[in-house]
């Protein structure tokens, strides 16, 4: 989410006729995709189904008149690339032959790179939820529903890298979901275990007293509020519209004082906790930060203490909102702004404040053990058979995304061995150049839905709902054992815990949870304390996956191991949409943790190769190479500094014949991007998010990469794994531009390699043109020939660069023209350079 609404006030874009029209969205299935599921809905609408269930989701296919010459040119490609191995051995000359021989061991991994990429993506499938059908099927007439209980889980781990205005919109939206709320459920950790998150949710949900009813009266999107006050003329769906202007003006009145109640929190405590402290403790005695209700905050202190600190503190559970048949005490802010609500359901889903036990004696888990800590605490509390998690800078862009995955769970084909269903993550604040790609639709669009058509999509850390019992460790029900012993070695010795994974195992549906007592909110404490999990199957077989960087990837390929499958699920309005780091170094910070956890994944027990009893031939080659793709970036780093050559007086080939070589290069590298071109066309992605994409990946592949596998060489040696290091969602100081952080650039020592590379290539540019001017006359056509083609490389690699270039420029870069004068006053000054040394050498010489 960015910045509030702009100038012009509440009642901005509501001006007669009320809102605007939409402008029609582009159907979800594509235009270059068939229905593959007509002989199964056939026989299901014949049949009745199987086992009383309908068909909940919709299968389309590639067109043969696409996905054929797609297939085929992979083919071919694979065949060319075999080709140019053999014909690189047999001549295998070349003026430098160590590096002729690194080059070849490139283009080997090249080429096995690629075809690890390029094999999973045979089949690509496309599923589309059938919301009508699910809707007939588990709605009832009476308004009440029997789908299936959900447990939403938020993390959030720092108040300031991760603002709590972005934490509390995901959590509001989550409230407001179109799902019945009585089987509904949002659990918030925070791993700060600071007071003002707390104080932070309890506003919150005094203010989705009002915010929700309103969501649901009007049927607004999305449903985080932040982003819906920020569009300029939504379009109304509602059944209300004399109701719309007058509420909308009222709550937007409402969410600008509540944004104003979040700001104070952080001094209202401060100020609270000073009077607190000057009645109640002795000079010497620590400061202790206190709760509105007169009672020390168990978590970390302001004025921290040894047992009161980030880092080390209590488990704390606390329930803002219990269940709704019991109601809540926090009153309506409806009946204080004329709002009318009576045919409106006013409930709110249940809402609870998770912060697990610290202590530097364990080791935390980062996000994994946070996920595992309110996997087990919502267990003992609603135990839904389903979980679905949020990154705390995600909302629900889509209210019935909820009710779509549902489809893929409940559907009577595979839902029963499905374990997860991913959703493509989608962001709200990048630039509308993408410059650093941060959409990666070529990903998100292609990738996943190619993995769709094998053993499903990986995990991919928010945005993803899982059955309960396949995060225990369950196997599938073609798999699964008649007797499952559920024991405290594996889960931990909760007896209620244990009661609860048994219960859930043979599911064993309640959509009401017991009475909060201070019994159970012990308990539930208890299996958030920091040592809980230690010396059971936690982290191991049993929940998300620990000792590892990238505990999405891993926790997948574990569940995928035991024969379960996944699904993909694609809407047509996003799903959910989230918040991604648009300046450069936050990004690549981002890419060496991910990347360096795939590192780790190939060098642990679960690595693609030996992992995974159960897992699909494909699947494992599309795991394999989420694993070992950042060591593509040592040959490509390789290549990218080969320029430095043009400094040598003398020709220097990497490969004789030359020019054959390079032909044979270009051949090859024009194949892919038509393979590209073809795979864009099913994906439904623009030639800017392709090109972008290309771009991304050659600078990540000289700074952020290399380091991974630095990282990974140092882990091996002394055991030290990656760095966590919360992306920050800070915004540049200049609050007036919402894209201020792409122009701040912020110097680290992994943009080294990427400078070189840029400086490089600017001066074997440069050098390039004087050897013209200094040669031409002396050269023959061939030698022309092979200078224009190393040229051609020369340039290809400053394009794939430029988003770099322009982060240097910093806030010159908002004028791309400036770069594009600069480099050719920089070519030139370097050509000139080049040709005044060369006559003074030949003066000296001569003379």
């Amino acid at each position: 989410m960015a910045s509030a609404a702009g100038a012009g006030g509440a009642n901005a874009g509501l001006a007669d006729p009320l809102l605007a029209s939409a402008k029609k969205p582009v159907g979800a299935k594509g235009k270059h995709w068939v229905a593959a599921d007509k002989d199964q809905r056939r026989a299901a609408k014949e049949s009745g189904g199987e086992d009383g269930r309908p068909l909940l989701f919709r299968t389309y296919k590639v067109k043969g008149t696409l996905l054929h010459p797609y297939r085929a040119l992979i083919f071919i490609r694979l065949i060319a690339v075999l080709l140019f191995f053999v014909w690189r051995i047999k001549h295998n000359k070349s003026d430098i032959m160590w590096f002729w021989t690194l080059s070849v061991v490139g283009d080997v991994w090249f080429g096995f790179s690629w075809l690890l990429n390029q094999l999973p993506k045979f089949n690509p499938v496309k599923t589309i939820p059938d919301m009508v059908a699910l809707k007939r099927q588990y709605d009832l007439p009476d308004g009440t529903s029997t789908l299936p209980g959900i447990d939403v889980f938020v993390t959030t781990a720092d108040p300031i890298d991760e603002p709590i205005l972005y934490t509390m919109n995901c959590v509001l939206s989550i409230l407001a979901s179109d799902y019945p709320v009585d089987r509904c459920a949002c659990y918030l950790s925070d791993d700060s275990g600071a007071l003002i998150q707390y104080e932070a949710l309890v506003e919150t949900a005094k203010f989705a007293t009002l915010w929700v009813p309103f969501c649901r009266k009007h049927c607004i999107e999305p449903r985080a509020p932040e982003s819906y006050f920020e569009l300029e003329a939504p379009l109304y769906t509602g059944s209300a519209p004399e109701d719309f202007k007058n509420d909308h003006s009222s709550v937007h009145r409402e969410y600008d004082e509540f944004k104003e109640h979040l700001d104070s929190i952080s001094s209202a405590i401060s100020k609270r906790s000073d009077a607190y402290n000057s009645m109640k403790t002795e000079e010497g005695d620590a400061k202790a930060t206190w709760m509105a209700n007169g009672t020390q905050w168990p978590g970390s202190w302001i004025d921290t203490t040894e047992i009161h600190r980030k880092g080390h503190h209590a488990g704390i559970v606390k329930v803002v909102l219990g269940h709704s048949i019991r109601g809540h005490n926090l009153g309506s802010q409806a009946s204080t702004n004329n709002l009318n609500f009576a045919s409106t359901d006013v409930r709110l889903p249940m809402l609870v404040y998770i912060s697990r036990g610290k202590n530097p004696s364990y080791d935390h888990n980062k996000k994994a053990g946070a996920l595992n800590a309110q996997l087990r605490a919502s267990a003992l509390l609603s135990n839904a058979q389903f979980i679905i998690n949020f990154d705390c800078d995600h909302y629900i862009n889509n209210s019935q995304a909820l009710r779509a995955a549902m489809c893929f769970m409940l559907d009577q084909r595979q839902g029963d061995s499905t374990a997860f269903v991913q959703f493509p993550q989608r962001f709200d604040n990048v630039d509308p150049s993408d410059r650093y790609g941060n959409h990666n639709r070529v990903f998100f669009d292609g990738t996943m839905l190619a993995l769709n058509g094998l053993q499903g999509p990986s995990y991919l850390g928010t945005g993803c709902m899982f059955r309960r019992i396949a995060l225990y460790g369950i196997d599938p029900p073609e798999w699964r054992h008649d007797n499952i012993v559920v024991d405290d070695k594996r889960f931990g010795s909760s007896i209620p815990f244990l009661e609860s994974v048994s219960k859930a195992i043979n599911q064993e549906r309640s959509t009401i949870p017991p009475p909060i007592s201070e019994t159970l909110v012990a308990e539930m404490e208890r299996v958030v304390s920091a040592s809980h999990d230690k010396a059971t199957g936690w982290g191991k077989g049993v929940g998300y996956i620990y000792d590892i960087a990238t505990e999405d990837i891993v926790t997948g390929f574990r569940i995928h191991g035991q024969g379960w499958r996944s699904m993909y699920c694609t809407m047509e309005r996003d799903a959910f949409c989230g918040i991604a780091p648009i300046n450069l170094t936050e990004r690549l910070h981002q890419i060496v943790r991910w990347s360096g956890g795939s590192l780790e994944m190939f060098f642990s027990l679960n690595n693609p190769l030996i992992g995974g009893r159960r897992i699909q031939a494909l699947q494992r080659v599309s795991y394999l190479n989420m694993t070992v793709y950042p060591v593509t970036s040592l040959f490509i780093l390789l290549y990218a500094l080969s320029p430095v050559m043009w400094l040598i007086p003398d020709e220097v080939y990497i490969q004789r014949p030359f020019t054959k070589y390079v032909v044979f290069l270009l051949v090859i590298i024009l194949m892919i991007h038509v393979i590209g071109w073809l795979e864009i066309k099913w994906a439904g992605v623009t030639w800017l998010d392709y090109w972008r994409n290309e771009q991304f990946f050659m600078i990540g592949s000289t700074s952020a990469y290399p380091a991974a596998v630095l990282h990974m060489v140092v882990n091996l040696l002394t055991k030290k794994g990656i760095h966590f290091r919360v992306t920050s969602k800070q915004t540049a100081a200049d609050t007036n531009d919402k894209f201020a952080d792409l122009y701040d650039m912020r110097w680290v020592p992994m943009l080294i390699p990427t400078t070189v590379v840029l400086i490089a290539n600017v001066g074997a540019i440069g050098v390039a043109m004087g050897k013209t001017i200094v040669y031409m006359g002396a050269w023959t056509i061939a030698q022309k020939t092979h200078a224009a083609l190393g040229l051609l490389f020369n340039v290809w690699i400053m394009v794939l660069l430029y988003p770099f270039a322009l982060a240097i420029m910093g806030r010159w870069a908002k004028r791309p023209v400036i770069l594009l004068v600069l480099l050719p006053v920089a070519f030139t000054i370097v050509c000139l350079v080049y040709v005044a040394v060369h006559i003074l050498l030949l003066s000296y010489l001569t003379f």
